[in-house]
């Protein structure tokens, strides 16, 4: 059973905060929460248990697949994947009690920032630490625990996530082409895009890391 407010689908098992804005064409599936506080776009997809915490916000057509946690601090620009059971955590320095031994509340620690950028991709049951962020359509491998910044357009892969290629928009790797003052120019053998990756980037990926 599903009901429906100003063009949003929204499971009838689904918690939906009265203090949350949600986006025509949006659909919330079953046992999904969805906090006060928290912003969703127009033509999202949230998938069974999915949680949205307090004050998160996510962009248009982003896809939220099953058992995704994305705890405050974090955002999410348009077009973003995460697959099942991605987590977005926030908490660099985790304790259930202060030093005293008195529970922590929310004044007792610091919420770290991050965004998850547009078009990116992260896959089922990656980790992405408090802090870290994910740039624009980035490919992130299904298990990976990501420990620092993703540059755009990279391919990361493993615990700790590291850097093996460069993605297309249609999601297929880059190959490299030939140097150029801007960077590495990379195209897609799969729909001829070429992307110019910053040389910083680039090097990274020689490095390994």
């Amino acid at each position: 059973m599903v009901r429906s407010r100003d063009q949003v689908t929204i499971h009838a098992t689904a918690e939906v905060s009265d203090g949350a804005e949600v986006g025509p064409k949006t659909r919330i599936w079953s046992q999904v929460q969805v906090r006060e506080g928290a912003v969703i776009g127009s033509e999202c997809i949230l998938g069974k248990g999915a949680y949205v915490d307090v004050n998160v916000r996510i962009g248009d057509r982003c896809k939220l697949q099953n058992g995704v946690f994305v705890f405050h601090g974090f955002n999410l620009e348009d077009g973003v994947f995460l697959g099942p059971g991605v987590m977005l955590l926030n908490d660099k320095y985790p304790r259930a009690i202060n030093a005293d031994g008195t529970l922590k509340s929310d004044s007792d620690w610091t919420v770290s920032e991050a965004v998850v950028r547009h078009g990116a991709a992260i896959g089922g049951g990656a980790v992405v630490l408090p802090g870290v962020s994910v740039g624009r359509f980035a490919m992130v491998g299904s298990g990976a625990v990501v420990t620092r910044d993703v540059p755009d357009h990279a391919i990361v892969i493993g615990n700790p996530a590291r850097l093996k290629g460069f993605a297309c928009l249609c999601g297929h790797q880059l190959r490299q082409v030939e140097p150029t003052p801007e960077g590495m120019l990379m195209r897609c053998d799969s729909c001829g895009t070429e992307v110019t990756i910053p040389q910083n980037d680039f090097d990274r990926l020689e490095a390994g890391r």
